[in-house]
């Protein structure tokens, strides 16, 4: 039982988690297209391939799964879920099985647009978005929504383009020099995080960590604090059942006026779940115990509250003379 890492880039903890979850009853694997991911190093074996816009991409994944018998696969960045997931029965006929949401789930998240629409169809308290800026200076007019107001990408990740507009002239700067630009409202309310498991034996929602946050650095949790809201955690399976997501997600919301307001999802692992993992929600053994056909039951027991998750920086020192582990598959 082997596991294959896509796009390791710096999730190092991540890499750890699973390689303590399989122990000595498997291997964890990771790829990566730079030599300086230092995620890379701390996998069992690792291979250097090239970008996943490359051609032949998906043939190098495919013969990495067949020379490490691989038994699953998952992505740690935005893009390339949709990618895995639109060739899932190619895996399959390998003996892979790919952890994560079907293609249309993926897309679906990566485009904060559909993903608002859906929302708001569903009946879901949601963020205010807009992808016209007529019908963003009609609301405006209205008094549907006030300055600031954020302008983003509509398939952006990591907060990449992401900028604060105070007034109508940088808004509308913002958005005319963007691709595919959205605006939404800003929220003054709580941010919070939701590291979520969708077994992929039965379909349900295993086990559900939440944590308020504190700061956010490029994007990611920065420092954070655990909490637990019955009533949260029952919207949030709701929400999940209603997408029809499986496996690792990570959902952002926000709480104002005692209203949880959805606003992303990424499915996959969040910068932030370390958090979760510090406290004792192991969602790499849950995905273990999945690749060998076993179900996880629900997650009953509480994890501690009122944790703070602090983020610091560590080194990794590589010999640059030293040839590369650019393996040829």
């Amino acid at each position: 039982m082997n596991l294959l890492i896509l796009s390791c880039g710096t999730r190092n903890k991540v890499v750890q988690y699973f390689r303590e979850a399989f122990g000595k009853e498997g291997r964890v694997i990771c790829t990566d297209c730079s030599p300086y991911a230092p995620a890379l190093y701390e996998a069992d074996a690792y291979y250097i391939v090239p970008r996943i816009t490359e051609p032949g991409y998906l043939g190098i994944l495919y013969d990495i799964c067949k020379k490490e018998s691989i038994t699953g696969v998952l992505s740690l960045i935005d893009p390339e879920l949709s990618l895995i997931a639109a060739h899932k029965n190619q895996f399959a006929e390998l003996g892979v099985t790919v952890i994560g949401s079907d293609y249309a789930l993926c897309e679906r998240s990566l485009n904060k647009w559909e993903l608002y629409c859906w929302m708001r169809e569903h009946g879901y308290p949601c963020v205010k978005t807009y992808a016209l800026w007529e019908d963003f200076d009609s609301a405006l007019n209205q008094g549907e929504i006030a300055f600031p107001v954020f302008v983003k990408p509509m398939k952006g990740s990591a907060s990449i383009q992401i900028a604060k507009a105070q007034d109508r002239e940088t808004a509308a700067f913002l958005f005319s020099h963007g691709e595919e630009m959205i605006i939404q409202e800003y929220m003054t309310g709580q941010e919070i995080g939701s590291d979520v498991y969708i077994d992929l034996v039965s379909k349900e929602v295993v086990s559900i960590f939440t944590k308020k946050k504190l700061v956010m650095r490029a994007g990611e949790t920065d420092k954070a604090i655990s909490f637990f809201d019955a009533n949260l955690n029952s919207q949030i399976t709701q929400f999940v059942r209603e997408n029809g997501f499986v496996g690792q997600i990570d959902i952002d919301l926000f709480e104002q006026d005692g209203v949880y307001y959805f606003s992303e999802v990424n499915p996959r692992f969040g910068g932030g779940y370390p958090h979760a993992y510090a406290c004792g929600v192991d969602h790499m053994t849950l995905i273990k115990n999945n690749l060998l056909g076993i179900a996880n039951p629900v997650r009953t027991a509480p994890y501690p509250q009122n944790q703070v998750m602090m983020k610091y920086c560590e080194i990794m020192l590589l010999d640059a003379q030293e040839p590369k582990k650019e393996t040829p598959i």
